[in-house]
């Protein structure tokens, strides 16, 4: 009697973990990780990950928040309806002179999964960037 309660009990929990819809079966991101590459310090960047809706219900977006203060994403307040995309729009303060990576994190209505999205760069200090600035190559004049 135990090994039939037993089995039917794992049954149950088997069928529990495979009816939970995966976030990567209704959400299609342009990319997972954007690189700001070399930016100076104290000025804000800005980049905004596209979430495309690949499933034939609306998608809302509960909640998005970052690793740290320094990363603030905005609110995306609409349903994504089926095949639309919205736009989860992510500014970075620059006020640190340091490389950086930071997780975005990205909940959805109904789904345990929480998709996770990466912004890189590097914050070089206001010396330092000019610096950098000088050295990039000059584009070439065009000729009427």
């Amino acid at each position: 009697m135990k090994k039939v309660l037993f089995a039917a009990v794992l049954s149950l929990f088997s069928l529990m973990a495979f009816s939970q819809t995966k976030v990567d079966a209704v959400v299609k991101m342009n990319t997972e990780k954007h690189d700001f590459g070399k930016i100076k310090q104290g000025e804000p960047v800005t980049y905004s990950f596209e979430i495309k809706n690949i499933s034939d219900k609306p998608l809302v977006v509960e909640n998005s928040w970052a690793s740290c203060g320094c990363t603030t994403p905005e609110r995306i307040a609409e349903p994504i309806q089926p095949g639309a995309s919205a736009k989860l729009k992510v500014q970075y303060n620059a006020a640190a002179v340091a490389p950086f990576t930071k997780d975005v994190n990205i909940k959805f209505a109904g789904i345990d999964e929480v998709k996770t999205v990466k912004i890189t760069g590097e914050v070089l200090s206001t010396e330092a960037f000019a610096e950098l600035q000088k050295q990039a190559p000059k584009a070439p004049v065009k000729k009427s």
